[in-house]
């Protein structure tokens, strides 16, 4: 129904909850400090933690059939969980309510039942539940014939339903159908539910029984006995996507996303008589798109250097409109039957809104989450930096009251690396402004929405090759005058974490100090703890398994400089991270503490990360209070 408009890398290690390695009970790390407050100034600090607090709201989406029955997740109650909001009525209501949030859940098209995945403690594995959308009812399984593992697509008809299960085993795909349900599909290999016809005669699954879940392929299958309908791949290094099947009965035309001329475009596939459409937008950068109720149009989103816009494109006449929005980005998007667009919007300076904008073109807000905004907060400024690999895009943001002269700054690197740091409000950017640094954040090689070859130039050389990109930001940074170089700070968590400790051992004139989150810090052990599925992705980064190429994984580890390691380092972590594991970023810790190095750790009962807003603060509060100590700053 929405259109995405971002992607992730370390997808959750399947069957990790049958091998997850525990902390071990009798290693102790220098615990990290949690301090009462921030900052002297009341005013100031109730002002960070305001931006954290405030309720927020995601793009409502609504059953197929049934429009008015609409779902979003809200950190309402200081946790993100699902609400369901009833249209005709105007009642919102809470539908989930777990220690450690909600965040995946669905209608089915007749409005009648919300879907939520329910796993353990943030660990990410579990199954689907389903209950009633009008409340008074409890969560039961949705399927009781599909075993429990890690989400891997998920599509509700009214007659059928088709889900998507990884595990240590591999990928499992069922299908049930008045109650009976059976598995069409398994692999060794990556593989997912991508989307449903609307008449559910057709099924389209991603697949890498190429080898390389990084650049997938799809395949359409006759759901009346799973037949295969017909195959794409485009070949070595070019992944396919599919996005969904036009929204109208008997139409086999399916959406997607391909990379033939090295950027992510769209094309029309009917799947039905093979014939295919490319789209070839008169737009820089990459796009991604759903389709308007009527099948008649597309509305595009579209990413160009850290902002996105909104078109529709019409089919029949080939033309593209823009529907104008300020320059910022676009949280997700979808077109209601009625033709109107709902959209997320922010700004680095303005908190999110959920709005829509009638088939007339007028624009509003349309929902708002109780209580106060968050405070504004600084814009940003864009940064064009020459790279070994070409023009490297970096955002850039200055304390609203800085003095002049070069400022202590933090370089915030991405997770991912498939994603990309975008001109968004951020509570987290803010409150390192408030803090008095500066703030630069890197698209570095391996970022989305840069073409292909800029995406995949980190293949054989992970982590190094995007830290040539960050040293030689860091050199424009400190000769333009912006950041002081005594006082720079490497931050990031999940993949920017893993990149943050790597800088550290191999950029150590760099940084005065480093912040990691949630990282991988010890590649091998990493790879020894994750299921088969991420393991396949890492080999196609990496060119191979540990066993295969163990000079790159030894050249691409963080722990293989741990050594050449002398400033602070802080490292965050959760107990039941089915990303990152514990295991490996313990390996790491006890090569810190064999040396006379001065390190703290924050661990917590969590995965990969929180949705508890005031577990939020307060590693935040670790992180910022520990950079500000290590930097000089009172």
């Amino acid at each position: 129904m929405h259109t995405p408009t971002s992607g992730a890398y370390r997808q959750p290690p399947a069957g990790w909850q049958d091998r997850r390695v525990t902390a071990k009970p009798d290693t102790q790390y220098p615990p990290a400090t949690v301090p009462d407050r921030l900052f002297d100034d009341p005013a100031v600090e109730a002002r960070w933690q305001a931006r954290f607090d405030a309720a927020r709201v995601s793009v409502p989406d609504w059953a197929l059939d049934a429009p008015d029955a609409n779902l979003y997740v809200s950190n309402a109650s200081g946790v993100w969980e699902v609400y369901a909001w009833n249209r005709a009525t105007g009642t919102h209501r809470q539908v989930t309510d777990r220690p450690n949030g909600t965040m995946h859940a669905t209608t089915s098209p007749d409005g009648e039942w919300i879907w939520w995945f329910d796993d353990t403690d943030g660990d990410e594995f579990g199954s689907w539940v389903r209950e009633p959308f009008a409340g008074g009812g409890t969560a039961e399984p949705a399927l009781r014939d599909v075993h429990a593992g890690y989400p891997a697509g998920l599509e509700i008809g009214h007659r059928l339903t088709a889900i998507g299960v990884s595990t240590d085993a591999g990928s499992a795909l069922f299908t049930s159908v008045d109650g009976r349900t059976e598995r069409f599909y398994s692999s060794e290999d990556d593989a997912g539910i991508a989307a449903l016809s609307r008449d559910e005669t057709l099924l389209a699954i991603a697949h890498s029984e190429h080898g390389d879940s990084r650049h997938p392929a799809i395949r359409v299958l006759a759901t009346d006995g799973f037949a295969t309908v017909a195959d794409k791949w485009d070949g070595e290094g070019k992944g396919l996507h599919a996005l969904e099947f036009a929204p109208v009965a008997g139409d086999p035309r399916l959406l997607v996303l391909h990379e033939r001329r090295g950027r992510e475009e769209l094309l029309v596939w009917d799947a039905a008589t093979g014939e295919e459409t490319e789209l070839r937008l008169d737009l820089p950068g990459e796009v991604v798109a759903g389709w308007y109720p009527d099948a008649s149009a597309l509305l595009v989103v579209h990413f160009h250097r850290g902002r996105s816009s909104l078109h529709r494109y019409d089919l029949v006449r080939g033309e593209l409109t823009a529907l104008e929005t300020p320059p910022g980005r676009i949280g997700g998007a979808g077109v209601r039957p009625d033709g109107s667009v709902e959209y997320s919007w922010s700004d680095a300076a303005t908190p999110p809104a959920v709005r829509t904008r009638d088939a007339d073109g007028a624009d509003s807000v349309l929902l708002e989450a109780p209580g106060e905004r968050a405070p504004a907060s600084s814009p940003l400024t864009d940064a064009f930096v020459d790279g070994l690999g070409g023009e490297i895009h970096a955002l850039v943001a200055r304390p609203a009251d800085a003095p002049d002269g070069p400022l202590p700054t933090v370089f915030t690197l991405h997770g991912g690396p498939h994603a990309a740091d975008e001109d968004r409000f951020s509570a987290y950017r803010a409150v390192w402004l408030d803090a008095g640094f500066a703030v630069v954040e890197v698209n570095y090689r391996g970022s989305t929405g840069y073409g292909s070859a800029w995406r995949d130039a980190i293949e054989g050389r992970p982590g190094l090759t995007e830290l040539e990109d960050v040293a030689a930001v860091h050199d424009w940074a400190v000769s333009s005058g912006l950041s002081d170089p005594d006082r720079c700070v490497v931050n990031g968590a999940s993949w920017g974490g893993y990149l943050s400790l790597l800088a550290l051992g191999t950029q150590p004139g760099r940084w005065a100090a480093g912040v990691s989150g949630v990282p991988v810090a010890d590649y091998v052990a990493a790879y020894e703890d994750e299921m088969e599925q991420l393991r396949s992705f890492d080999r196609a980064l990496f060119g191979g398994a540990p066993e295969d190429v163990p000079a790159v994984y030894s050249e691409c580890s963080p722990i293989t400089y741990v050594d050449a390691v002398t400033v602070p380092v802080l490292v965050l972590a959760g107990d039941n991270d089915p990303r990152c594991p514990i295991r490996q970023i313990e390996n790491y810790l006890d090569r810190l503490a064999a040396r006379d190095v001065p390190f703290e750790f924050y661990r917590y009962d969590a995965g990969h990360g929180s949705l508890v807003i005031a577990e939020t603060i307060r590693q935040t509060a670790i992180e910022v209070s520990f950079a500000m100590r290590a930097v000089g700053i009172a």
